[in-house]
């Protein structure tokens, strides 16, 4: 193995590492506290006035978004089930064909669960699936909804869809909205003080101040900066391994420019000194006085060619 192999190896080691030494995002721990989680669900359905903190009921989900960490949130209450994902990095819809294998592994695991068959005679009992993603990157998200049939065919109807829900702000002082002004005000002080602890440290003085997650804050500080310097030090490895992974694709694409051009430079070369060795043998022989046809068997070439390097006009 190379030096390049190597350092992909030791880079994917620690970006594991990393990934096992955090047990949650902010965005988990936050909401792992039934008091914000109901706070969250009263934003989503605040028509909904008759369910409390007890009936809402956690459902454990397969980690499919690797590329963001530990950010997924499922819950239930009632018939309802609710699967939030937060999304922090560069917006695509492909978000969109993400959470549908989000969905197929939740539902499996779901039927799982409740010892339910698919194979029974009788329609099996499933919850109502909600699908929100809590966008915190800077892109702008000018639709509330978004559907894979309207996004990826033309909004034709399909034998699947999915619609998703975007929150990328909620309401002034929601839970949402605090989580999102949260997220904001750590990437300020990043930007700032680089991923240290000092960032971590001002952007919560910041939140305490401006009254954001400020009890939360208050009461998991300790817990937030283990997070976050986690998450710094895991973007850091990642980061450190798809440079490593572009320089390896940039040398092996300049290899192979090189060695294609000198295997071009060797062949044109290496057809020039025949042509000319040919040439050459072809003017013996006519001094010999062969044939045209005999001259070109011979060397292998084309009577045309041979006609040209001896000068001599086209047969009739």
């Amino acid at each position: 193995m190379g030096d390049y192999g190597m350092k992909e190896d030791v880079a994917l080691q620690s970006a594991v590492k990393a990934n096992r030494g955090i047990k949650d995002s902010v965005f988990r721990d936050l909401f792992s506290d039934k008091k914000y989680l109901f706070q969250l669900y009263q934003v989503l359905h605040p028509e909904d006035t008759e369910s409390t903190e007890e009936d809402l009921e956690y459902v454990t989900l397969e980690q499919v978004l690797v590329r963001d960490l530990y950010n997924d949130l499922g819950f239930r209450v009632g018939s309802r089930l609710l699967i939030l994902v937060e999304a922090q990095s560069t917006w695509t819809v492909n978000i969109i064909p993400r959470c549908l294998m989000y969905l197929a592994r939740t539902y499996q695991e779901y039927f799982r669960q409740s010892t339910q068959s698919l194979f029974s005679t009788s329609p099996v009992e499933m919850p109502e699936l909600e699908l929100y993603v809590i966008y915190t990157g800077d892109s702008k998200i000018d639709r509330e909804y978004i559907s894979l049939s309207e996004e990826f065919f033309g909004g034709r109807k399909t034998a699947l869809d999915v619609c998703v829900r975007m929150m990328t702000d909620g309401q002034d002082g929601d839970i949402i909205n605090q989580y999102v002004v949260f997220t904001k005000v750590m990437d300020g002080q990043a930007r700032i003080y680089g991923r240290t602890r000092e960032a971590v440290r001002e952007a919560i003085r910041i939140c305490k101040d401006r009254d954001v997650l400020k009890e939360y804050l208050e009461n998991r500080e300790k817990e937030v900066v283990d997070i976050m310097i986690t998450l710094y030090d895991q973007q850091q490895v990642l980061e450190e391994y798809v440079a490593s992974e572009k320089k390896k694709v940039a040398d092996e694409t300049a290899k192979r420019v090189a060695d294609e051009t000198a295997k071009r430079v060797a062949d044109e070369t290496a057809k020039r000194v025949a042509d000319e060795t040919a040439k050459n043998t072809a003017m013996k022989l006519h001094k010999m006085n062969l044939s045209v046809k005999d001259i070109s068997e011979a060397v292998g070439y084309s009577m045309e060619i041979v006609r040209t390097w001896l000068d001599l006009l086209p047969q009739a």
